[in-house]
């Protein structure tokens, strides 16, 4: 089976790089596992300082794999729908939010739906100003369920409410204005601005850097713990509607979907 996440430890830094170009980074089941894996790496050991999340090809991350999620809900024997990706995709954004040391995310492609997710469970967010940003979910019949807990609490609340409800694509100045990122910045100059940060970091003491991110990230901890369970089941049972089966053959197929034809 092919490695969809490749992993560099060096310098302090552990460089984690989604290598699934072929379906966009899509949050696939091997693709999540993996990405965890290497994160827990990272987090163990105590020669990295902080963790560089980056990818290859266009797309930093598209979201939800849709070749999966359109083949129909999962059903346990009792007939009850299973909410397996839901719940492992959650487990991934807390344990970026959980990681003892500073994550950094660099952006040189787009970010769409779940990606959003991963984007704001970092605590850096770097991005070349070609990069582009977008909450797709409604436009396919679901909501940015899991992704809100770690999104809506660093975003401007009308820019939220804009991008949620319209699906729409933004740029990476605006999303840098609204606080999804920490910085835009011209491609060219985007390994110079990550380096920069990681060097910043490296100044800091491992004990300090971790008590920090505990004080910085208590409020969304709390926030996975009390709404994060209703969030995956909400998301499953949306992934498993006839709207939601609609809306994604009808992306996968090019078309319009039945409520827009």
């Amino acid at each position: 089976m092919t490695e969809l996440v490749r992993y560099e430890a060096g310098g302090e830094v552990a460089t984690v790089t989604l290598d699934s170009p072929h379906n966009r980074n899509a949050l696939s089941a091997q693709l999540v596992a993996e990405l965890t894996a290497r994160l827990g790496e990272a987090g163990a050991d105590r020669a990295v300082r902080a963790v560089v999340l980056t990818h290859t090809g266009r797309v930093f991350c598209s979201g939800a794999d849709l070749v999966a999620a359109g083949s129909g809900p999962r059903r346990s024997r009792q007939g009850t729908q299973l909410g397996d990706s839901g719940t492992t995709i959650l487990a991934l954004l807390r344990l970026i939010v959980e990681l003892p040391k500073p994550v950094i995310a660099r952006l040189a492609g787009h970010v769409r739906a779940g990606g959003m997710g991963i984007v704001g469970a970092c605590d850096l967010a770097v991005a070349a100003q070609d990069a582009s940003f977008a909450f797709t979910e409604a436009r396919i019949g679901v909501a940015p369920a899991m992704i809100s807990l770690t999104t809506l609490d660093i975003m401007d609340p009308r820019q939220a409410m804009r991008y949620y409800l319209t699906g729409e694509t933004f740029g990476a100045k605006l999303a840098e204005r609204c606080g999804l990122i920490t910085q835009a910045c011209a491609g060219e100059e985007l390994d110079a601005v990550v380096d920069g940060l990681v060097a910043q970091i490296r100044e800091t003491s491992p004990q300090g850097a971790a008590e920090t991110k505990l004080l910085l990230t208590a409020p969304r901890r709390q926030r996975l713990d009390a709404a994060g369970p209703e969030m995956a089941e909400l998301s499953a049972r949306l992934f498993g509607s006839e709207e939601a089966q609609e809306g994604i053959r009808a992306f996968l197929e090019k078309r319009l979907p039945a409520w827009r034809s």
